[in-house]
């Protein structure tokens, strides 16, 4: 069974070894051929916190850690210029 990866953009990382991850797909309107795009949020496991918002991020799905967290970081793929 292959494993989910998505990329995405970390906007919060307010929790402790938590962060939130917007993940944007992009798809056909079925009937007017418009590129429409989903916008969806994961929490995702950030064992060092060592993300920042704005930095652009692999996340792979993993068993329930809690409640709503079923995502970890594998990698950060970019880091981000903004200052916080």
């Amino acid at each position: 069974m292959p494993v989910k990866e998505k990329i995405g953009i970390v906007v919060s990382n307010k929790m402790q070894k938590t962060v939130v991850v917007k993940v944007e797909s992009r798809y056909p309107h079925p009937i007017y051929s418009k590129t429409m795009i989903k916008t969806s949020k994961y929490l995702a496991h950030d064992e060092m916190s060592e993300c920042n918002i704005g930095d652009q991020v692999l996340v792979r799905e993993c068993r329930p850690l809690s409640k709503k967290k079923r995502w970890s970081v594998a990698q950060i793929i970019s880091k981000s210029s903004l200052i916080t």
